[in-house]
C-alpha cells in the first residue's frame, strides 16, 4: 500500500503538472502513454510489437493522436481513419495467408480505436481555445472523485457486491459513493465559475464522468480475467500499466467529446 501510495502521488502530480503546462508538454505526454498503452494491448492479445499487425495498430493510434491540424495537415475523419484501419488489417490477413487471422485485425483495430481515440479525446479538451485547462479538469476532477468516492465508501458501508464475476471487490454502495462524489466535485466547479459551465450542465458531466468511468474499470478489469492477468503492465510499480490507470479516462473523454458536453 505504501508504495502505491507514494507512486500515485508522485505520478499524479507529474500529470497535473504536465497537464497545466499543455502545449507539447501535454500533448507529448499523451502521445506517449497511448503507445504504451497499445503495446500493454498488443502484449496482453499475445501480438508482439513488432508484428505487422500490432504496427498498423500504432500507425492508427498516431492518425489519432498527433497534433495534424497544428501542423496545418488534413486527415480523413475518425471514421475514414476506422475504415482505412480495417481495410489494411484486413489486407493482412490475404498477404499473410491468415497467418493474421481475422480475429487477430479485429482486435488491433479496437484496440487502435479504444486507445487511440481516447487520449485525442483527452487532448482536444485541453486544446479548447477558451478555459480548456478548466474544462480538462472538470473532467478529471468527477473521474477521480468517482475513484476516491467509491473506494472509501465501499470500504465503510459495502455490503452488496457490484460484479463479482468480474471484480469481485467492488459494491453496489461503492459505486454509488463515487457517484455521489463526481457530483459534489462537479456541483462545486459550476459555483465556483457559473459563468462557464451551469449547474446542471455540470451534474450531468458529473453523473456521465462516475457512471461511464466506473464501466471503464470494468470493462478492463473483465478482459483481465479473459486474459488470466493481473495488470496490464509494470509501468507504476502499484498500479500497474498505462491501461490499468487510463482504464475511465479513455471512456469517459470521449464519451463528453462526443455527446458535445465539453465545447470541444
Amino acid at each position: 500500500m505504501r508504495q502505491r501510495i507514494i507512486t500515485g502521488v508522485i505520478a499524479g502530480a507529474g500529470f497535473i503538472g504536465f497537464t497545466i503546462a499543455g502545449g507539447w508538454l501535454y500533448t507529448g505526454l499523451l502521445i506517449l502513454l497511448a503507445l504504451i498503452g497499445t503495446t500493454e494491448y498488443a502484449r496482453m492479445n499475445g501480438v508482439a510489437w513488432s508484428h505487422p499487425s500490432a504496427l498498423l495498430g500504432y500507425a492508427g493510434v498516431l492518425l489519432f493522436v498527433l497534433p495534424w491540424s497544428e501542423w496545418g495537415i488534413v486527415i480523413p475523419s475518425v471514421l475514414a481513419i476506422v475504415w482505412m484501419l480495417a481495410f489494411l488489417l484486413l489486407a493482412l490477413t490475404v498477404v499473410t495467408k491468415n497467418k493474421t487471422t481475422i480475429d487477430g485485425a479485429a482486435l488491433m483495430l479496437l484496440g487502435a480505436l479504444y486507445v487511440g481515440y481516447g487520449f485525442a479525446a483527452m487532448r482536444e479538451v485541453r486544446q479548447i481555445e477558451e478555459h480548456g485547462l478548466l474544462w480538462t479538469f472538470i473532467a478529471f476532477g468527477c473521474i477521480w472523485a468517482s475513484d476516491i468516492g467509491a473506494y472509501f465508501m465501499g470500504r465503510a458501508f459495502g455490503k452488496t457486491k457490484l460484479w463479482p464475476s468480474i471484480s469481485p471487490n467492488k459494491t453496489i454502495e461503492g459505486a454509488l459513493g463515487g457517484v455521489l462524489f463526481s457530483l459534489v466535485v462537479s456541483a462545486v466547479f459550476a459555483l465556483s465559475v457559473p459563468e462557464v459551465i451551469s449547474l446542471p450542465k455540470a451534474l450531468v458531466i458529473g453523473l456521465i464522468a462516475a457512471v461511464a468511468g466506473q464501466f471503464g474499470d470494468l470493462i478492463q478489469s473483465a478482459y483481465k480475467r479473459v486474459r488470466d492477468i493481473k495488470d496490464t503492465g509494470a509501468l507504476l510499480p502499484g498500479h500497474g500499466g498505462v491501461l490499468d490507470r487510463c482504464d475511465s479516462w479513455l471512456i469517459v473523454f470521449p464519451l463528453l467529446v462526443l455527446t458535445e458536453l465539453l465545447p470541444v
